[in-house]
């Protein structure tokens, strides 16, 4: 008998299956026990998101509902999103849980530091937007409204403009993360990233410029976070080995010696 743990053993495709649909109930279910903790504050999760535009609005100006189910829809859909959001680590957990049996045992040691600042730069992103890009944004929007037009906006078009900013800039610091990946699998070496960096930097502002009102503050203050943790990128991922090169690729559910195909010597 191995003396391995049972979740490392080789398993059949159906057992396989069956634990992936194990796994992906658990994160529903901890969507919606997210979810009905925070239904009863749905109306001022909406007031805390919508904070840094409502402070730019004109004096005795509102934010307005054009849909009838509006008020009511807008802020449940709201709760659910962030729902999501923070049920982020345990998707990620169940996620590591199913393919870590099959990762080499130098391969989950990064990994884990990997899986951990994932859900931390995606954080960082999202907290970065709220505090520091949206009042810059809506800041700009109010300045630049036009004479004699006054500016009163919709909550569900409110909704999807944050929703889609805290995405990206959620996902624009995974940065580091993807560049360790991608030294780590092979696909690019850091001699490699550090001869494309002028390309990397441009390419910084110009997602900047995408995501951002056209002034060069707003555009710089998004470029140059994203091309810090680039460079943060290179660092670490310098300082890893590229996946295949390790002297200890073996599979966790691998004797230490199974590499070795040759046959025991015969005793005489």
């Amino acid at each position: 008998m191995s003396d391995l743990p049972e979740n490392d053993q080789h398993m059949p495709l159906v057992s396989h299956l069956t634990e992936l649909r194990t796994r992906l109930l658990r994160c529903v279910a901890a969507i919606f026990i997210i979810f009905a903790g925070l239904f009863a504050f749905t109306q001022q999760i909406y007031t805390f998101v919508s904070t840094p535009l409502r402070q730019y609005l004109p004096v005795g100006a509102t934010m307005i509902a054009t849909d009838v189910s509006s008020p009511f829809l807008t802020p449940l859909k709201l709760t659910m999103m962030v729902s999501l959001f923070l049920a982020i680590p345990v998707i990620l957990h169940q996620i590591w849980g199913f393919i870590a049996p099959g990762l080499y045992k130098h391969e989950k040691r990064i990994a884990v530091p990997l899986l951990v600042s994932s859900i931390m730069l995606f954080y960082a992103g999202m907290a970065f937007a709220y505090y520091l890009v949206f009042p810059l944004i809506f800041k700009f929007f109010a300045a630049a409204t036009p004479a004699g037009v006054e500016m009163m906006t919709d909550i569900s078009s409110y909704l999807d403009f944050v929703m889609t900013l805290f995405f990206a800039f959620g996902v624009a610091f995974e940065i580091p993360v993807a560049v360790v990946l991608l030294v780590w699998i092979g696909v690019v070496d850091v001699k490699y990233l550090k001869k494309i960096r002028p390309y990397v930097i441009i390419g910084c502002f110009v997602v900047g410029m995408i995501l951002t009102p056209p002034d060069i503050f707003s555009q710089t203050l998004l470029a140059v976070p994203m091309w810090l943790l680039f460079e943060i990128g290179i660092l670490f991922g310098g300082l890893i080995s590229k996946r295949g090169d390790h002297p200890d690729d073996q599979p966790d559910n691998q004797p230490a010696d199974d590499h070795n195909d040759q046959p025991p010597a015969t005793q005489p």
